[in-house]
């Protein structure tokens, strides 16, 4: 499988300490500063995402899931209220 051409561009602000501590590891793990630093986060962006891309029920759950989805929406007067008043953008300007 060839690699993705890398075509975009991250610009990131740092300490002079945090640049020495990310050169060192770099060097240690024998890559580009550039390539550890882009490793690194992806790998923790995998580790954050999971639980806001996918979650997992179980039978009784999801079935609840699916109800809860299919019922309709609950009257929300506050909300119509609201929605028959014009906007500020529909208001005649006051003097």
């Amino acid at each position: 499988m060839a690699a993705a051409t890398r075509s975009e561009k991250l610009d990131l602000r740092l300490t002079p300490e945090a640049k020495r501590v990310l050169h060192a590891a770099a060097r240690a793990s024998r890559r580009s500063v550039s390539d550890f630093v882009l490793e690194s986060a992806l790998a923790r962006a995998e580790e954050a995402l999971p639980d806001r891309r996918q979650f997992g029920l179980d039978a009784e759950r999801w079935q609840a899931f699916l109800t809860a989805l299919d019922a309709p929406a609950r009257p929300l007067p506050r909300l119509g209220r609201l929605m028959a008043e014009p906007s500020v953008f529909e208001r005649e300007p006051t003097e």
